[in-house]
């Protein structure tokens, strides 16, 4: 993971956005009101997109045997086989995600196409209800991945910002596949070594949305002129 740390003094040229001036310090306070005329500081942090073991989580109902403290569910998805002794399990009654237990898979069996997975809470349960809900974090393998948080949502696409030299961020569509837990799937869009921003990627892109718009508007007054 690199990280660089920039004076925001943004301007953009053929839909890349150049950050220039490198400062020693950072104010992350400043960092949501921050404009293309104002010299506040802001981190760009940017990592390497690479292959990822992607974990995601199964959700089911489950049920607690209270002498045991033992939540126990029934799972009948397609990711059933991806299920293993040890993975980590968070359990929750549904109406207090605020006591969340954390566990492991202590049990495994099989119930035709399903299979019966149990884990065994701490000692110490305050929420003595019944019903739970049980979340299994599951591998799914490796894949060319990046942060989630690199990941900005339009209406119709996604999109994130690659450094292409240093100092220079360039906007990228990307269709991806599976969504894990801290990493996403990359199908489309970037490749293996593309150096990606992560956090202040939203920065980018909001002042690189303000220059078309003004663009834009002074290209509408131009041509009424």
């Amino acid at each position: 993971m690199q990280k660089f740390i920039i004076a925001i003094v943004i301007v953009v040229v053929s839909d890349v956005v150049v950050a220039q001036g490198v400062r020693d310090h950072t104010r992350m306070d400043d960092v949501s009101r921050v404009t293309v005329s104002q010299a506040e500081d802001l981190t760009l942090v940017v990592v390497k997109a690479e292959k990822q073991n992607l974990q995601t989580w199964i959700r089911v109902a489950a049920i607690l045997d209270v002498l045991k403290k033992k939540v126990t569910a029934r799972v009948c998805e397609k990711s059933v086989d991806f299920i293993k002794m040890g993975q980590r399990v968070r359990s929750f009654p549904p109406a207090s995600k605020s006591s969340i237990y954390q566990s492991r898979v202590s049990e495994i069996s099989k119930d035709g196409s399903c299979v019966i997975v149990s884990a065994v809470l701490p000692k110490e349960v305050y929420e003595v209800q019944l019903q739970y809900v049980m979340e299994i974090i599951v591998h799914r393998g490796n894949y060319l991945s990046i942060p989630n948080e690199a990941i900005i949502e339009e209406a119709d696409h996604q999109l994130v910002y690659i450094e292409s030299d240093a100092g220079h961020y360039v906007p990228k569509m990307i269709r991806t596949g599976i969504i894990g837990e801290l990493y996403t799937q990359i199908l489309q869009g970037v490749e293996a070594g593309d150096k990606v921003v992560t956090f202040g990627s939203f920065f980018i892109d909001a002042d690189n949305k303000l220059n078309k718009t003004k663009k834009d508007s002074m290209g509408h007054a131009h041509h009424h002129h």
